[in-house]
C-alpha cells in the first residue's frame, strides 16, 4: 500500500497548460509522435528567442560608436550620433569588453547551469532563465531613458544577462535528448539547431528596424519576446516523455529504424513501461569529463565558437566599416544589419548538411573536421574580396556561414546529446544537461575570447586591423580541426571496419544464393533420373 501511494506521489505530472487542454488521442504511439513534433518546434522557438535577445547589441554598436564618415541620418538630422562612453578613441575596446563580460559570465555560469538543470524541473529552470534574460536585455535599452553613460552599468547588465542566458542551451539539449533517440539525431538536430541562425536573423531585423532613431527599442522588444515565451514554457513544455505518458526513445541504437520520430510504431509499449526502472541519479562534472570524446569536442568547440561568435557580435560593424555603396560611401547601419543575416542563412543550410552527412557516415568526427577544414579558405577569401561589392559580400557571407556554423552546430547538438546518453553512463541517466554544459561552457570561453580580441586587434591598426582579425580566425579554425585528430582517426577506422563487414556480409549472401542455385540444379537433375532425396 505504501509503495502504491509513493508511486502516485512520485508520478511525473504534465505541465499545467497541457492539463487544461483536452487529450488529443488515446493511442500512445500517435500521441508520442505528436508530442515529439511539438517538442521539436517549441524548443526551436525557445532557443531562437535566446539568440534573438543577444543579437541586438551587435547591431546597436553602430549607433553607440558610429562612423563619422557614415551617410546615416539620425533623428536630429546630424550625420552621426553616438552614446557615451562608446564615442571615443577606445570605442572598439569598450564594445569588445561588453561582449567579453557577457560571454565570460555565460561560460562560467554554464557549468553550474548544467548541474542545476539535471536536478530541477527543466521547464521552470528555463522560465527563470528566460525571464531574467528578458529583463537584462531590456535593461540595456533603459539606459537611454535613464540617460546612463557609465561603462560599469553596461558591464554589470551584460554579466547578469550572461548568467541567465546560460540556462538555455543545456536545458533545451537535455529536453531534446529526452525525446529523441540516436538514429537520425544528426539530421533532426541539424534542422533544429537552425534556431540559432533564425534567432540571429530575427534579432538583426528587429534591432535593425529601430537602430536609426530608437535604438533603445532594439533591446526592449527582444526582451519582451523572450520573457513572454518563458511564461509559455513553464505552462506547456513537457521536458520528459514520462510527464505525458509517451513512449521513450532508444538512445543506444544508431539506425533509422530505431529513431522514434521516423518510426515510432516500432517502439514497443514494453519499453515505455520499463522506464520507471531507470535510475534518475545525476552525474557530477568529474564523471562527465571521463566520457570518451568530451574533452576533445570541448577543446574543438572552444575555437569553433571563437570564430562563430566573432561573426555574431562584429559582422554588422565590420560590414558597416568596410563595405561601400554605389556612391563609394559606407553602407547604412540598417543595411549592414540586413547583410549580416546572410551569414546566418548560410549557417542554417550548413547545420542541416553536416547533420545529414554525419547520419549517413554514422560518425560525427569526420563531418566536423571536413567542414572545419573547408572553412579556412572561405575565411581567407572573405577577407580578400568581402568588401569589393554588395553581391560579393552576400555570397561570401553565405559560404562562410555554411562552413563556420556547420561543425559548431553539430558539436553543440547531436554530439552533446550522443555523449550525454553514452553507454558508459548506464545507471546514471541524468547527464545530458551536464555534458551539454561542459562542452558548450568550454566553447563559450572561446566565444568570449574571440570578440574581445577582435575589438583589440581591429582597434590597434586602422589599416591592417581587420586583416589580422581574419588571420586569427583562420588559425582558430585550424586548431579546432586539429583537436579532433584522435576522434577523426577513430571514426575513419570504425567506418573502414563497418565497410569491410558490409562487404563480407554481401559476399556471404551472394555465396549463399549461388550455393542454393547449385543445390536446386543438382536436385532437379538427379530427380529426373529417378534418384530420391
Amino acid at each position: 500500500m505504501q509503495d502504491e501511494l509513493l508511486d502516485v506521489v512520485m508520478e511525473p505530472k504534465p505541465p499545467l497548460g497541457i492539463r487544461c487542454l483536452p487529450p488529443v488521442t488515446r493511442d500512445v504511439t500517435t500521441k508520442s509522435r505528436l508530442y515529439r513534433g511539438f517538442i521539436l518546434v517549441f524548443t526551436f522557438f525557445i532557443y531562437a528567442s535566446y539568440h534573438l535577445s543577444r543579437k541586438a547589441i551587435s547591431v546597436v554598436k553602430n549607433a553607440w560608436s558610429c562612423n563619422q564618415n557614415s551617410t546615416d541620418n539620425s533623428s536630429n538630422g546630424a550625420n552621426c550620433t553616438s552614446w557615451k562612453p562608446f564615442d571615443g578613441d577606445h570605442s572598439k575596446v569598450y564594445l569588445g569588453s561588453l561582449d567579453t563580460s557577457f560571454l565570460i559570465a555565460y561560460a562560467v555560469a554554464m557549468f553550474f547551469s548544467g548541474h542545476l538543470g539535471d536536478r530541477m524541473k527543466l521547464r521552470y529552470f528555463l522560465m527563470i532563465g528566460m525571464l531574467g534574460s528578458g529583463l537584462f536585455t531590456a535593461a540595456l535599452g533603459f539606459a537611454h531613458f535613464l540617460n546612463i553613460h557609465v561603462l560599469a552599468y553596461f558591464v554589470v547588465v551584460q554579466v547578469l544577462g550572461g548568467m541567465f542566458q546560460s540556462t538555455g542551451w543545456p536545458s533545451v539539449v537535455a529536453v531534446m535528448a529526452n525525446w529523441f533517440g540516436r538514429g537520425n539525431r544528426g539530421l533532426i538536430m541539424g534542422i533544429w539547431n537552425s534556431h540559432t541562425s533564425v534567432g540571429n536573423i530575427l534579432g538583426s531585423l528587429i534591432a535593425g528596424y529601430f537602430v536609426h532613431h530608437y535604438w533603445e527599442w532594439s533591446f526592449i522588444v527582444p526582451g519582451l519576446i523572450i520573457g513572454s515565451l518563458g511564461i509559455m514554457t513553464a505552462l506547456f513544455l513537457p521536458a520528459d516523455p514520462d510527464e505525458v505518458q509517451a513512449l521513450p526513445p532508444n538512445h543506444h541504437e544508431f539506425s533509422v529504424e530505431n529513431n522514434p520520430l521516423m518510426n515510432a510504431r516500432k517502439v514497443s509499449t514494453a519499453s515505455f513501461t520499463s522506464t520507471g526502472s531507470q535510475s534518475s541519479k545525476a552525474v557530477g562534472i568529474c564523471k562527465a569529463l571521463q566520457i570518451p570524446g568530451v574533452l576533445e569536442y570541448s577543446g574543438s568547440l572552444f575555437f569553433a565558437k571563437l570564430v562563430a561568435y566573432t561573426f555574431l557580435y562584429w559582422l554588422p560593424f565590420y560590414i558597416h566599416s568596410t563595405l561601400k555603396d554605389s556612391a563609394g560611401k559606407p553602407v547604412s547601419k540598417t543595411k549592414a544589419a540586413y547583410f549580416s543575416t546572410f551569414f546566418d542563412i548560410g549557417g542554417i543550410v550548413g547545420s542541416i548538411a553536416v547533420g545529414y552527412l554525419s547520419d549517413i557516415l554514422k560518425v560525427r568526427g569526420i563531418a566536423c573536421v571536413l567542414m572545419t577544414v573547408l572553412s579556412i579558405p572561405a575565411l581567407f577569401f572573405y577577407e580578400l574580396y568581402g568588401g569589393d561589392s554588395e553581391k560579393m559580400a552576400i555570397a561570401l557571407s553565405l559560404i562562410c556561414g555554411f562552413f563556420v556554423n556547420g561543425p559548431y552546430s553539430l558539436i553543440t547538438t547531436a554530439v552533446s546529446a550522443d555523449l550525454g546518453t553514452h553507454k558508459s553512463l548506464e545507471g546514471s541517466e541524468k547527464a545530458k544537461a551536464t555534458v551539454a554544459a561542459i562542452i558548450d561552457g568550454t566553447g563559450s570561453i572561446g566565444a568570449a575570447v574571440g570578440p574581445f580580441l577582435t575589438g583589440w586587434i581591429a582597434g590597434s591598426d586602422s589599416e591592417t586591423g581587420w586583416k589580422n582579425v581574419f588571420y586569427m580566425l583562420i588559425v582558430a579554425s585550424a586548431l579546432s580541426g586539429l583537436l579532433l585528430t584522435r576522434i577523426l582517426v577513430r571514426d575513419i577506422r570504425n567506418l573502414f571496419k563497418r565497410c569491410c563487414k558490409k562487404r563480407e556480409r554481401c559476399r556471404y549472401e551472394v555465396e549463399s544464393v549461388q550455393l542454393t542455385e547449385l543445390e536446386t540444379i543438382f536436385v532437379s537433375k538427379y530427380r529426373n533420373i529417378g534418384v530420391r532425396f
